[in-house]
């Protein structure tokens, strides 16, 4: 079989591709790329894989059905290395792998990026073309999936992080922070006429068109008053009808690159497709394998006009749909099962979410924290049917063998996740007058399990390394006379922590669910064997 390189040269041998059942790009690369640099309409921030393998692959949809004559640019603030190894020596070309719960894959090659750029303060060559690109009348849009820690501009104290508190000093023309590059972007398009945009976040994050918008407007009024930017600037990015900030909800599970995935595209006869380890820690390949079902529902705000996302299966829709969609999932349907199985798994010795999806106790738990105390209390965005959303994820989504995630990938950040993931659910019945929060059971025993995962010792009562987490050092710290192999130790010894309103989203001693929380764990440290004995004993 002859070898492929993903390059634009060598997709032109059509036949050799379509051997292999690999689906190629159904318009002329070379006319979308010259048009997009002439006029281009869409820019994305964050140049990873979900990027890559949903929001560049619905650009493809769009271009492959002949609705856009123009494809999306990618731009990379955070490891301009991705640019130059993933990007730049493909032809800014993907290899989409789809994993389907029956074994099977579908490949396809994605072709509608047009263009690669690094955000890089110390680059003038690219920041000027950023430039060029973000003062274009013809740009309707920049998107983003730079994770939520993107968009901070301070610490976990409340305070300005040492590079904001630099960009704010030296003003557009030094900006190095995400968020202040960005801004200085949108002087640019101001200062060259001022056209109207739309600045669309698409991170799995709680409001994220409203953390996006805040983190702008705080840089842009900071440089307003040190003479910078006028008054009029910032008017202009806090008008709605010229400047608008969309609320998404994004949902799709695009896990790391994964070796069983390389081993059958290297077997195709396809070269030069294997992972690796930037210096900033990514692993990347230049394959992305990711689950099928996706979904993306957006708030139509768009000031300057926008794709035909619909046409690729994208929900657009008023922001308070967007917000009880995005609730759903992240409260009741999606996220706290994830995370559930996630703190267990490590701690009973899984490394991959679908062989907790084989486990009964595990699967019986977090089909009781969705049906049995989420739906009561879950947020229907109408467009999507929790019920049927839930059934989804637990009967095809988690199950999928061939999808490579860990519960220690899931587990990381988990002290951000909590108040949401579990305390929502928990403020809806302490809300609620015909519910009553001390009812809750599998919630609780999900947190007691956090708590027993936090202690750094498996159910076999050995060590494990715990992901990385900003508060893990103080939460352990108030952990510290926990002792596996002494339930009694968990006697009085928790109240601090189950009351405090930031790690949980409410004073679980006040809403009477610490006394529970105390003895499931104080039922999972009594030696080895005990956190598998406490879910069959619960479940």
């Amino acid at each position: 079989m002859q070898s492929l390189s993903m390059t634009r040269a060598d997709l032109k041998n059509t036949e050799e591709w379509e051997k292999r059942n690999i689906v190629l790009p159904r318009f002329d690369i070379d006319t979308v790329k010259s048009n997009t640099a002439k006029a281009p309409t869409w820019l994305h921030f964050g140049a990873g894989n979900i990027f890559r393998g949903f929001i560049a692959r619905l650009s493809q949809d769009l271009l492959n059905q002949g609705l856009c004559d123009t494809g999306i640019i990618a731009a990379d603030t955070f490891d301009y290395e991705i640019i130059d190894r993933i990007y730049r020596p493909y032809d800014d070309l993907t290899l989409m792998v789809d994993l389907r719960p029956d074994g099977s894959t579908g490949y396809e090659i994605i072709g509608s990026v047009t263009e690669s750029r690094k955000a890089d303060p110390s680059d003038q060559e690219e920041l000027t073309r950023l430039y060029e690109i973000a003062a274009s009348s013809s740009l309707q849009l920049i998107s983003f999936t730079i994770t939520e820690k993107g968009y901070a501009l301070r610490n976990l104290h409340g305070d300005l992080l040492p590079v904001v508190v630099s960009d704010m000093e030296k003003g557009p023309s030094d900006a190095h922070h995400a968020m202040s590059i960005v801004c200085a972007l949108l002087w640019e398009r101001f200062q060259k006429g001022g056209a109207p945009l739309a600045l669309a976040s698409m991170d799995n994050c709680s409001q994220n068109g409203k953390k996006l918008k805040s983190s702008i407007i705080e840089i842009a009024e900071a440089w307003e008053s040190k003479g910078f930017v006028s008054s009029a600037f910032v008017e202009y990015i806090n008008d709605s009808s010229r400047i608008s900030f969309p609320w998404s909800m994004i949902d799709k599970i695009t896990p790391r690159p994964d070796a069983s995935v390389e081993k059958m595209i290297l077997d195709m006869g396809i070269t030069d497709m294997s992972p690796f380890t930037t210096s900033k820690g990514t692993f990347i390949a230049p394959f992305v394998n990711a689950e099928v079902p996706q979904y993306l529902v957006i708030e139509d705000a768009f000031p300057n006009g926008r794709p035909p996302l619909e046409k690729a299966g994208v929900f657009m829709t008023d922001r308070d749909t967007v917000n009880k969609a995005e609730r759903m999932k992240v409260t009741t349907c999606l996220n706290p099962l994830h995370t559930a199985l996630a703190v267990f798994g490590c701690v009973l010795g899984y490394t991959r979410i679908s062989e907790e999806m084989k486990d009964p106790q595990l699967v019986s738990l977090i089909t009781k924290i969705g049906y049995t105390e989420g739906l009561p209390v879950v947020t229907d965005p109408v467009i999507l049917n929790p019920r049927s959303f839930l059934a989804e994820v637990i009967e095809e989504r988690l199950p999928n063998p061939f999808i490579p995630d860990a519960p220690q990938r899931i587990a990381t950040d988990t002290s951000l996740k909590v108040p949401i993931r579990f305390g929502e659910t928990i403020k809806s019945y302490i809300s609620d007058p015909s519910l009553d929060p001390s009812d809750l059971t599998y919630i609780p025993l999900a947190i007691a399990g956090w708590l027993r995962y936090l202690l750094g010792v498996d159910d076999k009562g050995e060590p494990i390394e715990l992901s990385s987490d900003p508060l893990l050092p103080s939460l352990q710290a108030q952990l510290s006379s926990v002792k596996f192999g002494d339930p009694e130790s968990v006697s009085g010894n928790l109240d601090e922590l189950l009351s405090n309103t930031s790690v949980f989203g409410s004073d679980l001693v006040a809403c009477g669910l610490s006394k529970k929380i105390e003895k499931y764990l104080s039922e999972m440290i009594q030696g080895p064997g005990a956190v598998r004995e406490t879910l069959v004993r619960r479940l």
